[in-house]
């Protein structure tokens, strides 16, 4: 129906087509929404943003509320960079959310073999983090299984450099730390976008058939590290108590050794000092030695009776000791 603005009078609006404006309307609409919806997105909290435009990289973006060009001119790829992810080499955990977690090689990634020549089998595990979203995405095809390359590589490397006493016992903690090193340095050289947090060995074992063997021996050294270890012991008790025996008795004899020469040294003195006055008075000097003698002597004798010369009998009363009168 054409319509003519001159006979705007004679129209019949009951004879107008409203259908035709209703969808003239509704492609402006359901354009506008389709592009809100594919302009505005949400990145998580453990998560960052990468924003392509027609495919290349343009920002990063933060958790939240983000907006985007909208009809797919611009996408966005959502990289966990705050999650610690991790890798298991020679065994596998069931339901892993990650799925590059284990491989199904795991057979051949634990078997190695040490420096001197003696087969083990190692099972170990990474952390590891997203650093740099837009290396982790653009730079290496597939980052994830390259650092499985590369883990399994840098631990063989490390176990080869070392016995196989060192990698059972001893040298699990220096394996971990030279892995780590080696296996960061291996990441930035390759640009992978990771940072390793953390290498742990897990059961690190001899091969099956000789593991009995190996147990025994290993049982066998430790019952000699802890014989040694006893006899340690007794030495540490006995060894210094002995020394400060001795060191009490030497000190001992040289206090006693310096008493006698000061004891001798002052009899000296003093028997110096009376001859020189005996040498002045030798008569005077005699006596005062005989009397000084026997009040020395006397009193140790106990009860003595003296009588004199000149006396003919003891008188009969005298009481000559003291259980007389008991």
């Amino acid at each position: 129906m054409k319509f003519d603005p001159d006979d705007w009078r004679d129209f019949d609006w009951r004879d107008f087509d409203f259908g035709q404006i209703r969808v003239l309307w509704v492609i402006p609409v359901l354009l506008l929404l389709i592009a809100l919806y594919t302009s505005v997105y949400t990145v998580q909290a453990e998560s960052q943003g990468v924003v392509l435009r027609f495919g290349k990289y343009v920002r990063n973006a933060e958790p939240g509320l983000r907006f985007k060009l909208p009809f797919n001119i611009e996408s966005v790829s959502m990289v966990p960079v705050k999650r610690q992810l991790k890798q298991e080499f020679g065994f596998g955990t069931e339901n892993a959310t990650n799925p590059n977690q284990f491989s199904s090689e795991q057979t051949l990634e634990r078997g190695m073999v040490t420096g001197d020549l003696n087969a083990a089998t190692v099972e170990w595990i990474i952390q590891y983090r997203v650093q740099e979203p837009e290396l982790y995405l653009f730079k290496v095809r597939d980052p994830d299984n390259t650092l499985r390359d590369l883990s399994e590589s840098v631990m063989r490397t490390v176990v080869g450099d070392r016995t196989v006493d060192e990698v059972i016992t001893v040298g699990r903690q220096e394996i971990e730390t030279d892995a780590l090193a080696q296996l960061q340095e291996l990441v930035n050289k390759f640009e992978l976008g990771l940072s390793i947090d953390q290498v742990q060995l897990k059961n690190v074992n001899p091969p099956q058939p000789v593991q009995r063997s190996f147990n025994e021996v290993n049982q066998a050294q430790q019952e000699r590290e802890q014989l040694i270890n006893v006899a340690n012991g007794e030495y540490n008790k006995v060894v210094p108590r002995a020394s400060g025996e001795a060191d009490q008795k030497i000190q001992a004899s040289e206090g006693y050794a310096l008493k006698r020469v000061n004891e001798a040294e002052g009899d000296a003195a003093r028997f110096n000092a009376v001859f020189a006055e005996y040498m002045k008075a030798p008569e005077v000097t005699k006596q005062r030695i005989y009397i000084e003698t026997m009040q020395q002597i006397i009193p140790k004798l106990g009860k003595k009776i003296i009588l004199d010369d000149a006396a003919s009998q003891i008188l009969p009363l005298l009481q000559l000791s003291t259980t007389a009168t008991k």
